[in-house]
């Protein structure tokens, strides 16, 4: 499973991620959260345009 993850430490607030993502999976109080995981495709378009690569991916393997 793919988790996108905001580091609010590097977040200023700029609001790209927020107007790039095609799924509307941030959401914004005063800096970006991650607030609907669930709608996400990974198509990385927010961490491309972060301006301080405070977006990136986490990703968890399920056991098998």
């Amino acid at each position: 499973m793919i988790f996108i993850v905001v580091d609010e430490e590097k977040c200023i607030g700029c609001e790209e991620c927020v107007i790039i993502c095609p799924k509307d999976v941030f959401g914004f109080n005063k800096k970006a959260d991650v607030a609907n995981a669930e709608r996400c495709n990974g198509c990385c378009s927010c961490i491309e345009v972060c301006p301080t690569k405070a977006i990136f991916v986490d990703i968890c393997l399920d056991s098998v």
